[in-house]
């Protein structure tokens, strides 16, 4: 009874494609057995190699001889290529599966006497019953080799030795160190003190400019919301010009204008007889800076969401709290508050997250500065993301700065995760479904 799944599986283990010529497929059969014909061929080809180079990543490194340079192996490109020839092995593995199963399944309805569709009608039917999913699988594909295999990457060189000045390719090897550089970072002293420190001001940085701009835009949009507000369209043109202008014009003219010696802003307080500040060079002033600059430069986005939210609030809510003599902030406090939290909390955490990420405003603004002398290539405004950038571009302190994204993406990742699923716009969409 079972002959043909039986057969039709069999054969489709033993090679690719077989199953499916044994069940008449015979476009569908040539097309698996190309692919595997190319992906055996690939394999032998660099699969050994591969797991050699995961395992040492590379044994000679370039050497001088007799006055030339004689080429060795470059521990990175081993590390990348060795990654992708496993990436492509762990696809081929996933393929023949789908290829065993598709093959037993046609057996199957063999079996139960049903037409066996053709090529044709094969594509007809994925076109218009499965076309998400096999649209979908193109930027899957992508997003695999240019998005998971670069985190893969950036994982796999935080447990290396990958930095200036002793373990640069070509010229040295790199090697597995294990957990050192993560123990390097959280205990060694010369690496914690910095580590600790700019964690500690990221997390304050995220929370404060968060909170500033969302519950600035709060306030704005209520403003302009009131009733008695006229040329509401004018007060709302110009107050997103801040938004509406590109956030590195904003940023370079406001570092301008924050100058310390020659800023606009400084020769403005001269006018009236009082000192200037040092906006951009003074540790704290220089934070101060950063928040008041991301309020003007965020509080027009979280006036536009929160406008948006209060045109979908119904009239009935305020009538129904008016006639149970509810007054102006408890009318705020009852329908409007819960309304526009319900609807933009996912957007609230998403900004969080952001800021902790927020590259642009630091680097554009102060740049990391003012410098402080007990930090390791860091200054007293950095951000982790900001510390990472420098320690990659400026310090060759690949394996550090990689380590520092992990602890990033666990960060954002388990506080976005924990707080998303505890809003309420969460759990009822989780009851509707």
């Amino acid at each position: 009874m079972d002959r043909h799944r039986n057969k039709a599986t069999i054969l489709s283990i033993l090679c690719m494609g077989l199953g499916q010529l044994y069940n008449r497929q015979f476009i569908k059969g040539l097309i698996l057995l190309i692919f595997e014909v190319f992906s055996v061929t690939y394999l032998i080809n660099n699969l050994p190699r591969a797991l050699w180079g995961i395992v040492t990543l590379g044994e000679h490194p370039r050497t001088l001889v007799k006055g030339k340079w004689m080429d060795g192996d470059h521990s990175i490109f081993i590390m990348v290529t060795s990654l992708i020839t496993i990436l492509f092995l762990l696809i081929f593995i996933g393929v023949y599966i789908l290829n065993v199963k598709d093959a037993r399944k046609i057996g199957r309805d063999r079996e139960l006497g049903k037409q066996v569709n053709n090529f044709r009608q094969s594509v007809r039917y994925v076109l218009d019953y499965k076309f998400a999913l096999a649209f979908l699988s193109i930027p899957a594909t992508g997003i695999l080799f240019f998005t998971v295999m670069p985190i893969i990457f950036m994982v796999m060189l935080s447990f290396t030795n990958y930095s200036a000045p002793n373990h640069i390719p070509p010229a040295k090897l790199v090697g597995w160190v294990g957990f050192d550089t993560f123990k390097s970072l959280l205990v060694l002293k010369t690496w914690s003190h910095t580590f600790y420190g700019v964690l500690t001001w990221t997390i304050i940085w995220a929370v404060l400019s968060t909170v500033t701009t969302y519950f600035g835009g709060m306030l704005v949009a209520l403003l302009i919301n009131q009733k008695g507000i006229r040329y509401k369209g004018l007060w709302r043109t110009i107050l997103i010009l801040p938004y509406a202008i590109p956030q590195i014009i904003s940023l370079l003219v406001m570092r301008m204008m924050f100058n310390g010696q020659f800023g606009a802003i400084n020769q403005y307080l001269g006018y009236f007889g009082l000192g200037g500040l040092p906006w951009l060079t003074d540790e704290y002033w220089a934070k101060v800076t950063l928040i008041v600059v991301n309020m003007w430069v965020g509080i027009p986005v979280s006036m536009l969401l929160i406008m948006g939210v209060l045109t979908t609030i119904p009239r009935d809510m305020y009538e129904a709290a008016e006639v149970d003599g509810a007054t102006g902030f408890q009318k705020f406090k009852i329908v409007t508050l819960p309304m526009i939290l319900f609807t933009t909390a996912p957007t609230l955490i998403m900004q969080f997250a952001g800021n902790i990420n927020n590259f642009n405003m630091i680097y554009l603004l102060t740049g990391g500065d003012p410098v402080k002398g007990d930090y390791q290539y860091a200054g007293a405004t950095d951000l982790l993301v900001t510390w990472l950038y420098k320690l990659t571009l400026n310090q060759n302190k690949y394996n550090m700065a990689s380590a520092i994204g992990i602890i990033i993406f666990l960060i954002v990742a388990s506080f976005s995760i924990y707080n998303y699923r505890r809003t309420k716009s969460f759990k009822e969409e989780d009851m509707i479904q």
